[in-house]
């Protein structure tokens, strides 16, 4: 494992991205701001100046099929669930890879894959973790960090060692029984709840039931049972 720390980055997954090439596994870039967080959706991710975890692993695996790519997110967000778990807090993975806690978000990844072959030659895994943050932007709608929880304030190069523990625990010791953890760690799985199909704009109710092979989440609708890949359902909270 090898990390390097950045004062200032525009972001930490294009950085590592062009650097890649030359990289060994399992390394990570941080930094204490970035000018151009990667999220998802084409989203930015917003962070206060030195009160976060922003960073991103490089991995470079060698028995994972293209087509199982999934077990990558799995993996690693099992490992933030447990990090987070150790701070004595429940937490839940929303679908397909955002951290809450309750209904409340204190943690984003984005994972970018690249293809050789039938395999995957290597994988970018960015996460934005809120470890100190006290307050945040109103247009951010539901965030929360550890300190926020547990009305402690973090050292990060102590925490981070402490979160890479538990995301190459996980990573390491994948298996079939990933996946398996994975569905048991979903937020609202099999509660009812409000979302929205965003291919017709159609609100319903649903019950979320598990994912598929493919990573699509299976929804229980009152005309059955639907699979919604990603941006293709959205939750109501």
């Amino acid at each position: 494992m090898k990390i390097k720390w950045f004062k200032t980055i525009e972001s930490t997954n294009n950085r590592i991205a062009r650097d890649k090439d030359e990289l060994p596994d399992k390394t990570i870039y941080v930094a204490d701001f970035q000018t151009a967080g990667k999220g998802q959706r084409g989203n930015c991710w917003e962070s206060a100046k030195g009160e976060n975890l922003l960073f991103s692993i490089l991995l470079k695996p060698t028995d994972i099929l293209a087509e199982d790519q999934f077990i990558i997110s799995q993996a690693v967000t099992l490992g933030i669930k447990e990090y987070i778990r150790s701070k004595g807090i429940t937490a839940t993975i929303k679908w397909p890879n955002d951290i809450y806690v309750n209904d409340r978000k204190i943690c984003g990844i984005l994972i970018e894959n690249s293809v050789n072959g039938h395999e995957i030659g290597s994988s970018i895994v960015g996460i934005g973790f809120n470890l100190n943050q006290l307050s945040f932007s109103p247009d951010i709608p539901n965030p929360v960090s550890l300190s926020l929880l547990t009305d402690i304030r973090y050292d990060l190069k102590e925490e981070l060692l402490k979160l890479l523990h538990y995301i190459f625990k996980e990573y390491d010791s994948r298996s079939s029984q990933t996946q398996e953890r994975y569905v048991a760690s979903l937020y609202r799985l099999g509660q009812p709840h409000t979302y929205v199909d965003t291919a017709s704009g159609r609100t319903f109710i649903g019950t979320v039931k598990g994912v598929d092979k493919t990573a699509r989440v299976l929804i229980d609708t009152e005309d059955g049972e639907k699979a919604f890949a990603f941006k293709e359902l959205q939750y109501i909270i």
